[in-house]
């Protein structure tokens, strides 16, 4: 079986970050979705190290999508990216983080590789403007 795509979610809550990936595992079991959310002591907030470990668990070769709540998260999902030197981890600028990480996790499991996931996203980002 390829390697698929897999999906961190960074959200500021920890809650709101396993209730994403519990939406998505529903439907999709066969893609690496890990959840990066949620300070240290897992209190509001985000960890730059808590993303970088997601994004080891997350990335079995074909990458790592990271979807973000709020600014901040993509801040430290920029960091993440920074200290890691990961050229294929990107990060959905400005997708919503439910539908997106759920997009995203079903063309995933279709084997779609980590630039046309992002190209999928965007295109449905530009019709719902």
């Amino acid at each position: 079986m390829n390697a698929k795509v897999g999906i961190v979610i960074i959200s500021h809550s920890l809650k709101i970050g396993e209730g994403v990936k519990e939406l998505a595992g529903q439907v999709i079991q066969d893609v690496p979705i890990e959840v990066a959310a949620g300070t240290t002591e897992n209190e509001i907030g985000t960890s730059i190290e808590k993303i970088q470990a997601a994004i080891e668990k997350a990335n079995k070769g074909a990458g790592a999508l990271l979807m973000y709540d709020l600014g901040s998260a993509k801040m430290n999902a920029e960091m993440a990216i920074e200290f890691a030197n990961n050229q294929d981890v990107k990060i959905a600028e400005g997708i919503p983080l439910v539908e997106g990480a759920y997009i995203a996790a079903v063309e995933s499991n279709m084997g779609h590789s980590l630039a046309e996931i992002l190209l999928s996203l965007e295109k449905i980002q530009l019709e719902n403007m």
